[in-house]
């Protein structure tokens, strides 16, 4: 599986349920084992296959983002999240999922926004786990409308 967006986030989003301007709603990102089935018929959050381990704390870590840029003059449009950690933990995981964790589709049945795939098992023994997001930009941000 490759990152995958959610469907029920394409119809949220054209619903007027993401708001990704800084301030706006809360996403959260939840890590998960290769037992996960990820797809993008996922709704929203669940515990099914998360990871667990000392220092995860289920639901994940909540998201900052800087907002949406684009405009007019714009072709694409995107959103960029600073890179979040976890310290002191021991815990593997081959998925990541971001979800809506307030607002319009926070929900088990709307909240999902999308699969990130690691593209194998990446594990910490009481060390630090960094999920780095691609550098903003049109052509490299995680989440992007052109």
């Amino acid at each position: 599986m490759a990152n995958t967006v959610s469907n029920v986030f394409k119809d949220q989003l054209l619903k007027g349920n993401h708001n990704f301007q800084s301030g706006g709603n809360t996403y959260k990102v939840g890590l998960y084992t290769s037992s996960r089935t990820a797809a993008a018929t996922d709704t929203g959050y669940d515990t099914t296959n998360e990871s667990s381990g000392t220092g995860y704390t289920a639901a994940g870590n909540t998201l900052t983002n800087s907002g949406v840029t684009g405009g007019a003059s714009a072709s694409t449009a995107y959103i960029d999240f600073s890179d979040t950690s976890w310290t002191t933990v021991t815990v593997s995981a081959q998925y990541a999922l971001i979800y809506q964790s307030s607002g319009g589709a926070a929900s088990a049945s709307a909240g999902a926004v999308c699969w990130l795939d690691f593209g194998g098992t990446f594990s910490t023994t009481a060390g630090t786990f960094t999920l780095q997001f691609p550098a903003a930009g049109t052509s490299t941000a995680i989440i992007r409308l052109s």
